[in-house]
């Protein structure tokens, strides 16, 4: 299974941007599909799920209301729209994907399968 992540880039403060992954070599039909990030010298934090089938969301307090998670099952892809961004927002952010459906989704370490990472910078 390998999952390629895309969009990421230098944005200013208050800007949008879509990240991509793109899921290829097995169909996820059950289970979700998720983002995490890291920034500098901070610990890997959640930012949002997906159940692959039912569609079910969650996020981070932290992006709740600015971003907005997505897939596409016929493409094998998800997205991340990101809006009103912050400095804070700043990280490499990485696509997860795992067959289980049930536990904790917010919890990486339930992930199996992850992506390259895409660095999202945001400036002042």
């Amino acid at each position: 299974v390998q999952l390629q992540a895309s969009g990421g880039g230098l944005v200013q403060a208050g800007d949008s941007l879509r990240l991509s992954c793109t899921l290829s070599g097995r169909t996820f039909t059950h289970g979700p599909v998720a983002w995490f990030r890291r920034a500098p010298e901070k610990a890997q934090e959640f930012v949002a799920y997906i159940t692959w089938t039912l569609g079910r969301t969650d996020y981070a307090d932290s992006v709740k209301g600015r971003f907005a998670i997505s897939r596409d099952n016929n493409k094998n892809t998800m997205w991340l729209q990101m809006s009103a961004l912050k400095n804070e927002d700043t990280a490499v952010y990485y696509c997860a994907a795992t067959t289980r459906n049930m536990g904790d989704y917010t919890d990486y370490a339930i992930y199996d399968y992850w992506g390259q990472g895409t660095l999202v910078t945001v400036s002042s």
